[in-house]
């Protein structure tokens, strides 16, 4: 079906579709169901903490054969020199084959990595970050537009205009992300030269997503109108599901919440109404939860 599809051939998956590394969500549970499925798993490392990585790493291997990747988020990960090379050390140790990189400055892994025979994506929210990402030799690109609730560009500039302009920069397979959720919007992003898909929201509305059910049905639910922009340190910028309070934090009427508050009462516990959970534009095509493997 994806005969000559470059993305395929990196991370030898049936589908050149990846299920994006949300910090807590891409856990073993969903990035296994994502393997199996034949598109491409990627286990989060956004919490900094190599033992629940190990935790998650195993738990993938000893579920699935199937390929999986690893996310590195550079800024999240600059941590004492001797913990974040061995965040590295223990992943080149695992024989990975296929990594990506997010939230920094590309050549800070790029040529360890591939030293060791890994195959590196980048994820960028910029034309100028894909181009300095492919002169510091990454394999592939992550071209992630302002639809996303992942990484942001300043000046926001959405999905397919963005991956049209770097399409024209760059000859490396490119990953679309941001407002894709199904086959139409696949379509679409490869007649604009996409090789792959990167889909998070479709992910998290999912039955082998974690979180909790009040914010799946949240996200179903929600219109087109359903998300909104937020002040999100140390990221610029975020985009979430609209609830009374991101629009309180939006009116400056609420404080934001630390980020391990949110996750507690969101995830786990279902508040959906004192918190707002990372959401693309996506949510408002999202209609009913799913099973990955449908």
């Amino acid at each position: 079906m994806f005969e000559g599809n470059r993305v395929v051939a990196h991370t030898r998956s049936r589908y050149p579709i990846f299920q994006s590394p949300m910090t807590w969500i891409a856990r073993a549970p969903l990035v296994t169901a994502v393997s199996q499925a034949g598109a491409m798993g990627l286990l989060e490392n956004s919490i900094r903490d190599l033992a629940v990585t190990k935790r998650e790493f195993a738990a993938i291997r000893a579920a699935t054969n199937q390929p999986f990747g690893v996310n590195l988020p550079i800024r999240y990960l600059q941590m004492e020199p001797e913990e974040e090379s061995a965040i590295i050390d223990w992943l080149l140790g695992q024989g990975i084959h296929f990594a990506t990189t997010s939230a920094g400055d590309p050549t800070r892994y790029t040529r360890r990595l591939k030293d060791a025979g890994v195959v590196v994506y980048h994820a960028t929210a910029t034309l100028r970050g894909a181009v300095k990402a492919v002169d510091a030799g990454v394999d592939g690109l992550i071209v992630e537009g302002a639809e996303s609730a992942g990484i942001r560009n300043p000046e926001e500039v959405h999905t397919f205009a963005l991956l049209q302009a770097v399409r024209e920069k760059v000859d490396v397979p490119i990953v679309a992300a941001g407002g894709i959720v199904d086959g139409r919007g696949m379509a679409a992003a490869f007649a604009l030269g996409a090789e792959g898909v990167t889909m998070g929201t479709r992910f998290v509305a999912s039955f082998e997503s974690p979180v909790h059910l009040n914010y799946k049905n949240a996200i179903v639910s929600t219109p087109i109108t359903g998300t909104i922009m937020t002040d999100n340190p140390p990221r610029a910028r975020s985009r979430g599901l609209r609830t009374p309070y991101s629009v309180e934090v939006n009116e400056g009427r609420r404080e934001r919440l630390p980020r391990n508050a949110t996750l507690d009462m969101l995830y786990v516990q279902g508040d959906v109404d004192n918190t707002s959970g990372a959401a693309g534009e996506s949510a408002g095509l999202i209609h009913e939860i799913k099973s990955v493997r449908q």
